[in-house]
């Protein structure tokens, strides 16, 4: 095993992709595979010392806004960006992040919101963290939320969802308002100093790139607590769903979302999810 992974593994993606695929003129005489150092360095918006540093292991802490940089410039797959951030931290000093012993944030449904989000059946609600942590939501947003891919995860995440699944971009056609709101609830709830929000930010950082790197360095704008979301649902098809956003006294920030139907044909599909008979569900405008 090499002791300069990180920066081989940048050198060979380099290597691997043509000036064509990023936009730059092919030349007759080019002896350099791939990219050449100074191309790369320009595109991703960092010195060529800096690059040639890193390619040859001198310098094993790259930030991860440089890491997103020479990310979206090589074109990465998200497994490939999830590759370049493992050997990053392994490389340093846990060069991206160390929370320390600062504990994880709290799974535990206090049996109370446990009750209300049984009585919201067959509702679409789940309760997420300041991380947008999915913590526990109802049978009707499984039903919901399953065949989008949300869950999909062992700890399902929306913030990750929607920047790193490739299946979000479809699911919901006003992706870029989606985003924004997430980017939104982020800004203004949840701590930048706890070590959990900063691992969370550097790992999307480098993971979704300058989509999310961009809108975290914006001017922060309040979060909407309602309105209305398309979906292109896989199962029920078009969906108009309206939310409302709850807030728990809970020190990490939560907020329940309940989703409601807007018209009647999102009515008629969610309770066809819900294998209930049509009208079981009405819409909040009807």
């Amino acid at each position: 095993m090499s002791d300069n992974e990180l920066g081989t593994y940048v050198r060979t993606r380099r290597e691997a992709v043509t000036p064509a695929e990023v936009g730059l003129p092919v030349g007759a005489r080019r002896r350099t595979p791939g990219l050449r150092r100074s191309e790369l360095a320009t595109l991703a918006g960092i010195s060529v010392e800096y690059l040639t540093r890193l390619e040859q292991g001198r310098d094993r802490n790259p930030s991860p806004q440089v890491l997103g940089a020479l990310a979206d410039t090589l074109n990465l797959s998200i497994d490939e960006r999830l590759l370049l951030r493992r050997l990053a931290k392994a490389s340093g000093a846990d060069a991206v992040m160390c929370t320390g012993a600062v504990d994880p944030p709290s799974r535990t449904v206090r049996p109370t919101v446990r009750a209300i989000l049984d009585r919201l059946e067959p509702t679409p609600a789940v309760l997420v963290n300041w991380f947008g942590d999915v913590i526990t939501y109802t049978d009707a947003y499984d039903r919901y939320a399953r065949p989008l891919g949300i869950l999909d995860a062992g700890q399902p995440n929306i913030l990750r969802y929607v920047f790193t699944d490739e299946r979000a971009r479809t699911m919901y056609p006003e992706w870029e308002r989606v985003a924004d709101e997430q980017i939104a609830h982020l800004r203004h709830e949840a701590p930048l100093q706890d070590p959990h929000v900063t691992a969370l930010a550097d790992e999307l950082t480098v993971t979704a790139g300058a989509c999310f790197a961009d809108r975290l360095a914006a001017v922060p704008t309040p979060p909407r607590r309602t309105g209305v979301d398309l979906v292109a649902h896989p199962e029920a098809g078009t969906l108009r769903l309206a939310y409302e956003t709850l807030f728990l006294p809970d020190a990490d920030g939560r907020r329940l979302v309940v989703h409601l139907p807007a018209d009647d044909a999102t009515a008629a599909a969610l309770d066809r999810l819900n294998g209930r008979r049509p009208g079981a569900l009405r819409a909040v405008n009807g």
